[in-house]
């Protein structure tokens, strides 16, 4: 049984209006930095020039057409952030405090923050500061890993060596790794709220 599949045609090169419209699109399903609205667009240019080369359009017209079409992506993408639509700082606050939150390391959350674009100096501005927030930090992942201070047994030393061993791949410095498995139970509850 043969399997052909369906090509939907690659139609014109996307204008400005398609790629606003896509750009828009985008947003309302998802916070964005700049330059992650750039990226979505560009791969939306890139699907375009692949389906039409496929369909056998000129490679030298099509590559023109992208890169007119990569330009006005930048520039679309420039618009919204002037506009506030697209706020690389508010979405750097909020994707730091959610990670924070879910027990990652100032390391990790920097680190995710460049994956998505944000520049260094904006996110330098929404890490966590201090040995205390790492702390914390590394005890909500032992929390969620039900390991640690929040285990039903205080650890043997080869779990203690695993442990410290997760904490560090996970980005936390080996003091406070070590603080945080050293921790009681009740306090290291109380420090996250738990």
């Amino acid at each position: 049984m043969p399997t052909h599949r369906f090509r939907r045609p690659a139609g014109p090169p996307p204008d400005e209006a398609t790629l606003r419209e896509a750009a828009l699109a985008h947003l309302a399903r998802f916070a964005a930095t700049e330059a992650g609205l750039v990226r979505v667009l560009d791969r939306r240019i890139a699907r375009w020039a692949r389906a039409a080369e496929e369909e056998g359009q000129e490679r030298d017209a099509v590559a023109a057409a992208a890169a007119r079409a990569r330009a006005t992506a930048q520039a679309i993408a420039a618009r919204l952030a002037e506009a506030k639509a697209v706020d690389d700082a508010a979405f750097a606050a909020a994707r730091a405090a959610r990670l924070a939150r879910a027990g990652k390391s100032r390391r990790a959350i920097a680190a995710h923050l460049a994956a998505k674009g944000v520049p260094a100096e904006t996110a330098a501005a929404v890490l966590p500061e201090g040995e205390e927030a790492e702390l914390v930090a590394a005890l909500r992942l032992l929390w969620r890993k039900r390991a640690g201070p929040f285990a039903p047994a205080p650890p043997v030393p080869e779990e203690r060596r695993r442990l410290l061993g997760l904490l560090a791949r996970a980005g936390f410095p080996a003091e406070v790794a070590r603080r945080a498995l050293a921790l009681p139970p009740e306090e290291a509850a109380a420090r996250i709220g738990r």
